[in-house]
């Protein structure tokens, strides 16, 4: 069974960072679930909920194969997710209300969960779309089935969050908890439970956003995958198509969105380079250059040079996008500092 940290709460509704990194770090797990802990975990919140154990665990390698085999269970009974979760939920919420009045819980909230809540909503989201993406098609009865049972999921690591906010050390969350720390999502039904793996891969830019530019972004052992450039969704094959880009497939690409990624991925001082472009204007503190494309608006950059040497003697150049419409590098510069071009003038150039 896996390990019940408690959380250390101070009179101000505060808790110990430890606590917090603790299911960050079990929120952004990418290892196979701990189905011995998970199971007891499951069996525990049955309880807890005044309900029987369930008769069968099931496990789905995926979120993806969970809800096809929520679809396909027969003699499972009803669905209890509102005893299992919904009301230990509320139960705790009421009882920190009440312990830490509204100030404190603000304090704790902002100190856990919502350190935790935009990263994983979004991954959990993002998760719903690609499930969706992948079993509803053009059946609309199908596209509403399907919301509705991922809208009927436990969430497991995804829990997080609002976990953190709670002590998990002690009923009712305890065995809550101890699925989220050692599985994915699961669908909990009278006489059955089905559970989710964690994924095996996930890759996420500094911002905490899906982010891969040679495979899925976040992949399952089943092979559900979701791939992303920055957060944005894209095709696998479109993935694929980046390492052999050109100036004339970027300028050719009719989806602006995608043509920003490719541009990214490329390089704006490599397209500049390679696509001829011509600066548009020169001052003393760098180079406007200018890039218009098709269906979209244009990226403006200015091409500045460090003033202070390398330790190797050479000058390092950045690229600053500036906003479309500036006309002098000066402006641009200044922009990048908040700063009308008139008042602009650095004592020193860094």
């Amino acid at each position: 069974m896996t390990q019940q940290t408690a959380v250390e709460v101070t009179a101000d509704g505060s808790v110990e960072a430890e606590e917090v990194q603790s299911w960050r770090e079990a929120a952004a797990a990418a290892v196979p679930a701990d189905r011995t802990a998970a199971e007891a975990g499951i069996r525990l919140a049955y309880r807890r909920a005044g309900l029987r154990e369930p008769e069968r665990v099931v496990w789905a390698a995926s979120p993806l194969e969970g809800v096809r085999l929520v679809r396909e269970l027969t003699g499972a009974g009803r669905s209890v997710r509102d005893a299992v979760r919904t009301a230990p939920w509320a139960l705790e919420r009421r009882r920190a209300h009440e312990e830490l009045g509204p100030a404190g819980w603000s304090a704790r909230w902002s100190a856990t969960g919502a350190r935790l809540w935009d990263l994983t909503q979004a991954l959990v989201d993002r998760i719903r779309r690609g499930v969706l993406e992948e079993l509803a098609g053009a059946n609309s009865d199908d596209e509403t089935e399907i919301r509705l049972i991922l809208l009927d999921a436990v969430l497991g690591q995804h829990d997080a969050p609002w976990l953190a906010a709670f002590r998990t050390d002690r009923p009712p969350l305890d065995g809550l908890a101890q699925v989220s720390r050692s599985a994915g999502w699961w669908w909990p039904f009278e006489k059955v439970a089905v559970v989710c793996e964690r994924p095996v891969a996930l890759h996420r830019d500094e911002a905490g956003r899906l982010d891969r530019g040679d495979g899925p972004a976040l992949a399952f052992p089943d092979g559900f995958a979701l791939h992303a450039w920055r957060g944005m969704p894209v095709p696998a094959k479109f993935l694929a198509e980046l390492r052999a880009l050109t100036p004339q497939r970027i300028r050719a690409e009719e989806n602006a969105e995608l043509r920003r990624v490719m541009l990214e991925y490329y390089g704006y001082e490599r397209y500049l380079s390679e696509s001829g472009a011509r600066p548009v204007h020169r001052d003393e503190t760098g180079t406007l250059w200018r890039i218009e494309l098709v269906g979209d608006e244009p990226v403006v950059m200015v091409e500045v040079v460090n003033s202070t040497p390398e330790p190797d003697g050479t000058r390092r150049t950045y690229w600053l996008r500036v906003p479309p419409t500036t006309r002098e590098a000066r402006e641009g510069v200044a922009w990048t500092f908040g700063l009308q071009p008139e008042v602009y003038a650095p004592l020193r150039e860094t």
